[in-house]
């Protein structure tokens, strides 16, 4: 009989053969024990003289050999039982042992209890790390929150459907990748960012509620909350729908669920809040504020528009109130000055506040007006620093809002056991591009612009351009966005008039989208939804800090896959086949 560790308490006295890698050898001269571990557990092996053949053998191995063992499981002694593992009151008495597979030098750590490897050399030997318990437990864990996730989306007559991996070019914010054809020579696939088109047509085919947990490709930078190449994400859409808040009321009992009942964690707020992207901005400085701690942006550009201090004559001032920020050093204070230099600032003025006086080498510059109504506005007392920002409002709001996250760090008010969810909703439908000076999409071009057509038709200026709101909104959970979504552009006659605004003709929108504008045309319904990255959630449920250690088989934070050695050279008939030449790498 072959069983796992975790069905040993039902073989008591009986005769059962076990498997798995040696997780330690112990040698005490006329007994050797053997931790035997699989990937429920491990259960210790007892070898005697008497059982000679296995005696010997059992002297030869060492640590992560595979072995097969035989022999008939019985109690421990009450005064040699484990408490700390499942299977510490049992021990397997061998009668045979057999080394499935030796085990050469160990490159990474394969325990949990020792010092972690580097992450290239367990990436490189991804096989070896996965063998940790921890990766085991979360690989484990992994599985059972799809199937969560899939349970919730067959109780609410989602119907999960695939789409295709070789599509076509789209605008979805990143690089693609593409895949030359070797049927047409000069025409590309692409593989997708997301599923965004074959979804909405799937509800032009008459499909009531889609989803799937599908994979995306894109070619990003990585980030230790963002995978490089590919990643999955649960994309739904839902058809009949113009009202993105049926959308969110529908998937809120999801997240909720995850976040109590799977990752045992406290919600801070029942109600999700829902909070306009520009007030977003202007509160917290970031579009995925973390809400489980306050620091909030106040506006002081009214205390200062009389101001003699120079640095104070900007369109926007503001400040952060910093509890206990007295105790920074003079060099904390200097680095978090660097951060704020780094997102456009040119210095960080601050005030700070000790028995009952406020100095910095800014007081003085500043009238007894504005110094009352700075304490009056940020509510400062003894112990804190008030921080400020001056420039425009969008420079401010980015550089305070960097600083804002920055002392959430700092002061550890980030707590690990609470999690803070809100909607952003009303973000703009155009955004102005500083690199090529003129606009572009704020998003994608797939969502509904407030207002439709008639308010496209409304915007003359760039201002005005740059005023029109799409239907769109993101989950954030904790400072991190999970989830993008919106009500879809369904109609043809918009999806022209968005891209003309940006000053592509008809003709250009059919070639890229022609099979949606095409289908649009035959009675398209109204539709909308969303897309979780699932990933993401998994790590901030499982207090994961690096994203790379959820995933079974990563690339590294360089985009390599050092284990497949990816990417790497293909051999020239490969090339010819799909009718690319490499051009030679220019001297630098």
């Amino acid at each position: 009989m072959r069983i796992l560790s975790s069905e040993l308490k039902n073989h008591l006295q009986k005769t059962v053969t076990v498997m798995g890698w040696v997780n330690s050898r112990r040698d005490h001269g006329g007994l050797i024990f053997i931790d035997l571990r699989d990937h429920q557990g491990i259960i210790q092996l007892v070898i005697t003289p008497e059982t000679a053949a296995a005696f010997k053998l059992a002297e030869t191995v060492r640590d992560e050999f595979a072995l097969s063992a035989r022999g008939t499981l019985r109690e421990r002694a009450p005064d040699l039982r484990n408490p700390h593992i499942a299977t510490g009151d049992f021990e397997l008495i061998v009668d045979s042992l057999e080394i499935l597979n030796r085990c050469e030098p160990l490159p990474v750590n394969t325990h949990d209890d020792g010092a972690e490897s580097s992450e290239d050399l367990r990436l490189r030997y991804r096989y070896l790390d996965l063998r940790r318990p921890s990766m085991q437990n979360l690989l484990r864990s992994r599985a059972q929150y799809y199937q969560l996730l899939r349970r919730y989306m067959d109780q609410h007559d989602f119907i999960e459907i695939t789409t295709p991996i070789l599509a076509n070019s789209s605008p979805e914010g990143a690089r693609d990748f593409l895949v030359p054809s070797r049927l047409k020579p000069g025409l590309f696939y692409a593989l997708p960012q997301a599923p965004q088109q074959f979804k909405q047509l799937l509800m032009v085919g008459g499909v009531p509620r889609y989803y799937q947990i599908a994979p995306c490709f894109r070619d990003e930078d990585p980030r230790a909350d963002r995978l490089y190449g590919d990643f999955y994400q649960l994309d739904l859409e839902m058809s009949f729908i113009d009202d993105g808040e049926i959308v969110r009321q529908t998937v809120e009992p999801l997240i909720k669920q995850l976040t109590t009942d799977f990752g045992g964690k406290k919600l801070l707020f029942n109600d999700i809040p829902r909070i306009p992207y520009q007030e977003a901005m202007d509160k917290y400085g970031v579009d995925k504020p973390d809400l489980r701690y306050g620091l909030e942006l106040i506006d002081l550009t009214a205390t200062f528009k009389d101001t003699s201090f120079k640095v104070f004559q900007t369109p926007v001032v503001k400040a952060i109130r910093v509890p206990h920020g007295a105790d920074l050093s003079r060099s904390q204070i200097d680095n978090f000055t660097e951060l704020a230099r780094r997102h456009g600032a040119g210095g960080l003025a601050y005030l700070i506040y000790e028995n009952d006086t406020v100095h910095s080498p800014i007081a003085k510059f500043l009238s007894e007006a504005e110094l009352s109504e700075i304490k009056k506005r940020t509510g400062a007392t003894n112990g804190d620093v008030v921080f400020f920002g001056a420039d425009t409002r969008e420079k401010v709001n980015q550089i305070l809002g960097q600083l804002r996250i920055a002392f959430a760090d700092h002061f550890n008010l980030k707590d690990d056991n609470l999690v803070a969810l809100c909607w952003i909703v009303d973000f703009p439908f155009y955004e102005w591009n500083d690199g090529e000076n003129k606009l572009d999409f704020g998003h994608n071009p797939f969502s509904m612009p407030k207002g439709g057509l008639a308010a496209l038709e409304a915007a003359h200026t760039d201002t005005e351009k740059l005023a029109l709101l799409a239907d769109q909104y993101d989950m954030v959970m904790n400072g991190c966005e999970i989830c993008s979504g919106a009500v879809r552009n369904h109609n043809p006659d918009i999806m022209y008039k968005v891209f003309e605004i940006l000053g592509f003709d008809k003709n250009y929108v059919e070639s890229r989208f022609g099979g949606m504008l095409n289908a649009f045309k035959f009675g398209a319904p109204p539709h909308a939804g969303c897309a979780f990255g699932i990933e993401r959630i998994f790590m901030i449920l499982k207090n994961i800090k690096n994203i790379r250690d959820i995933v079974a088989f990563p690339k590294n934070g360089s985009g390599v896959d050092l284990m497949m050695n990816s990417p790497s050279p293909v051999d020239d008939d490969l090339l010819r086949d799909a009718h690319l030449t490499l051009l030679p790498e220019e001297n630098s």
